[in-house]
């Protein structure tokens, strides 16, 4: 695949090949077009230089065609990559907090399987362990609500009826004969639609890859089954990870149906806001999690970069992606966090991440959180969210952004995105994907095929530093904490790749739900939970849930 500023020198100022099915259009004479091309990048080339250049550039260009000619191996993982790993880190991947969480009281059956549409992972497990319910009617309640649901919410790419169904039977055998797969056993949720499941439809939200069946499951989902989970249905996306739109419609938020529940994890945030799943599975590459989990009033986690592989996955950016759970309170993403972490050889991202257990609940007294001063947009938000934190003992500083061009870095986002879906571009399927305007992929993905490697690499230089300036900014501190979804902040910590957990605070008086961001140091999520769950329970923003 051949998208370099290289290839400029040597083809038109066009940032994409013809249709295979219309004339080439006619070009400029190549010293032209390479002048016209270093001049989009601030160079300026003399004639001699050009003439001296062009042997040399005819050779890169077959170069690239042959590697382009590829095919599938030219689409393997760079062998270049990112790390959040800082000298002087130390993971606190044992941190297990202070106090234990209170453990759910014995119940029994309700009148009604209804109503266990919003029971919390923990409360189904003590079901499930009583034999007061059974796994096979809890994947029956999910399909049940995803059917009745979708037609308003359309947040279902595919219902996975007949494989949740044999699984769950198998669990309930296997919880009769003694056999606990551990706090997922039996519980039933959804996954993105650009994680792969073998057998299963998987088309990243875009007509272009409609009727896509992969042959094995990406490592998440295979994590999930060895845990004991039950998949239920494959979850709408934006079209290629980008908003609420897809092939499918417009995914509705469950709170007001006039309204996308925003995106790109679009589905997984409606559909688990619903009571259709108990968690679901998105993917974040710059506010894909946190966004539509704030819109739908959901608590959810944006790992640390690394920390979940994602092997099997849609490639958007390999820099950036990263994949973690969305659920209703803090303690489910703590247990569904806990069953997909880990290294896997297949995704190098992984590779050296230290592991992950269940924490417990911190004591506040003493503990000493950062807050971004000035970023909510109304300051009673700000001094209600301040007032609750030291209600609970914590200690407040105020912390400012590093003074860096952080909204400049995201052309290292594009023009990852640029590369990855390359054959979209070249080959004129854009054409088709729903949204055709100047902020969405068809035209953004054109534009990268413009941006430079030097340009890249400087853009990687800069991001490192702005890594490093987080770190020394997180570092004092149990979290930072901000508005979920504040641009600057949720722009740089994607770049860096340090974790975010958010849950939300309240609706505001539009309706719409505002929601809390706990930022912590690499690898810190088991100090994030002990923090921010202390906070969530003591509100009852995430016990609410849509009438629908």
């Amino acid at each position: 695949m051949v998208s370099s500023f290289l290839r400029l020198f040597l083809t038109s100022f066009v940032c994409c090949l013809p249709p295979q099915n219309q004339e080439p259009a006619p070009t400029a004479p190549p010293s032209e077009d390479a002048r016209r091309a270093a001049r989009f990048h601030g160079l300026e080339f003399t004639d001699a230089q050009l003439t001296l250049a062009g042997p040399g550039l005819e050779e890169l260009r077959q170069g690239f065609e042959r590697l382009g000619a590829l095919g599938a191996v030219a689409k393997l993982p760079p062998a270049i990559g990112y790390t959040v790993f800082m000298a002087g880190l130390r993971p606190d991947a044992d941190f297990n907090g202070s106090v234990p969480r209170p453990v759910p009281a014995t119940s029994v059956r309700p009148a009604t399987i209804e109503a266990l549409a919003f029971a919390s992972i923990p409360e189904l497990g003590a079901l499930l362990r009583q034999g007061a319910v059974s796994c096979e009617e809890l994947a029956q309640l999910s399909l049940s609500r995803l059917r009745r649901l979708d037609p308003k919410l359309l947040c279902v790419a595919t219902l996975c009826e007949a494989r949740a169904l044999e699984q769950a039977k198998r669990l309930d055998l296997e919880l009769a004969a003694g056999k606990d797969r551990g706090p997922l056993h039996g519980i039933p949720y959804g996954a993105k639609d650009l994680l792969d499941t073998g057998g299963v439809a998987t088309s990243f939200g875009s007509v272009i890859f409609a009727g896509r069946v992969p042959e094995a499951d990406a490592a998440v989902i295979e994590r999930l089954d060895a845990a004991g989970a039950v998949l239920v249905a494959k979850l709408s996306l934006g079209e290629l990870a980008w908003g609420d739109v897809w092939y499918g419609g417009k995914t509705k938020n469950p709170w007001n149906l006039e309204q996308g529940s925003s995106g790109s994890s679009a589905g997984p945030a409606s559909a688990t806001a619903a009571g259709a799943v108990v968690f679901a599975i998105g993917s974040e590459t710059c506010g894909s999690i946190l966004s539509p989990s704030t819109i739908c009033g959901l608590s959810s986690l944006r790992p640390t970069f690394g920390r979940v592989s994602r092997a099997g996955a849609m490639e958007l950016a390999w820099t950036m992606d990263k994949i973690g759970p969305m659920c209703r309170s803090i303690e489910d993403v703590n247990l569904v966090f806990a069953a997909i972490v880990g290294e896997d050889a297949r995704d190098p991202s992984t590779l050296g991440q230290p592991l992950f257990r269940p924490t417990g609940l911190c004591a506040a007294g003493g503990r000493k959180l950062g807050y971004l001063k000035g970023a909510w947009a109304a300051p009673e938000s700000e001094a209600a969210v301040l007032a609750s934190l030291v209600k609970l003992g914590f200690e407040l500083e105020p912390v400012a952004l590093p003074e860096l061009p952080i909204s400049e870095l995201l052309s290292i986002l594009t023009a990852e995105a640029s590369s990855a879906l390359d054959d979209v571009t070249r080959s004129g399927e854009d054409e088709r994907m729903v949204r055709q305007v100047a902020d969405a992929w068809p035209n953004v993905l054109r534009q990268g095929q413009l941006i430079s490697a030097v340009e890249y690499l400087r853009a990687q230089r800069v991001r490192r530093e702005l890594a490093r300036q987080l770190d020394k900014i997180l570092a004092p501190y149990d979290a930072v904490v901000h508005p979920s979804t504040h641009g600057g902040w949720l722009v740089a910590t994607n770049l860096s790749g340090h974790p975010t957990l958010c849950a939300p605070t309240r609706r505001n008086g539009r309706g719409q739900w505002e929601s809390l961001g706990f930022t912590g140091r690499a690898f810190s999520e088991a100090r994030l939970f002990a923090v921010a769950e202390v906070w969530q329970r003591s509100g009852d923003a995430h016990l609410q849930h849509p009438d629908l």
